[in-house]
């Protein structure tokens, strides 16, 4: 059995004392869930949310990571530098990386293994535009997506991986992909893994919908047999709403 993880991505929203009350609002409400719980906040607020979080299930995740160690890249965080901030996870790839800040299937995959190399938790991000899906190309996309990411890493290294089907026509739309089509296209990123690292591993590894589940969805999203979690935005920002995704 696959145990369910649930990430909210914070994005570009709550500063450092904003931050510390949101998991100060959220620990009780999600002391008892029976899924991993994340929160990926901007860099900005891992001081203030770190201490807040220590002791319990909530896991201090990143949106980004460099794939250097260190060097000329203004405005970039290691891995080593996200590790001694106390970060475990780390979101790479996601849609509005690609989409505004040139983030390529090449750049993905290079931040992947620094930081799996690293000891950090990947939530590596992979989905296909609404002209894509509409001209039947969502299967090729997200093999090649997939397989790129995760390219040079071994089986054993994909324990610290999970993949995020993010289909970018739902970032932020309001729109979703039915249960039966999120559930359609994470079989075939299993399947893409499967073909690259063997049976084992495909069957192990966490894949999680990015596409805007929040707690009117979640049920029937998470009763999909190959839907292992979720990478939550909007619903991520207050306590109640993330809350309700995460005790699905």
């Amino acid at each position: 059995m696959r145990k369910p993880i649930i990430a909210g991505n914070w994005k570009m929203n709550k500063t450092p004392e904003e931050a510390a009350q949101l998991v100060k609002d959220l620990i009780p409400l999600v002391k008892d869930a029976k899924c991993d719980v994340v929160v990926c906040t901007p860099a900005v607020n891992f001081a203030a949310v770190k201490p807040v979080i220590e002791g319990t299930n909530i896991k201090l995740g990143a949106q980004n990571v460099h794939f250097k160690a260190s060097g000329a890249y203004t405005g970039e965080l290691s891995a080593d530098m996200l590790k001694a901030s106390g970060v475990e996870y780390v979101i790479i790839g996601h849609s509005e990386r690609r989409q505004y800040f040139g983030e390529t299937d090449k750049t993905v995959n290079l931040r992947t293994v620094a930081a799996v190399k690293a000891g950090l938790k990947a939530i590596v991000c992979v989905g296909e535009m609404k002209d894509e899906r509409e001209a039947g190309y969502t299967d090729m996309i997200v093999t090649y997506q997939t397989q790129m990411a995760l390219h040079t890493l071994t089986a054993e290294e994909l324990e610290n991986v999970v993949v995020a089907y993010e289909p970018v026509w739902a970032i932020g739309t309001g729109l979703t992909a039915t249960d039966e089509q999120a559930n359609e296209t994470i079989g075939v990123i299993r399947k893409a893994i499967a073909a690259k690292f063997g049976e084992e591993a495909a069957a192990k590894i966490r894949i999680q919908y990015g596409g805007s589940m929040k707690g009117s969805n979640v049920k029937g999203l998470m009763a999909q047999p190959e839907i292992d979690g979720g990478l939550i935005g909007g619903a991520s920002l207050k306590a109640e709403d993330f809350a309700q995704v995460v005790n699905f």
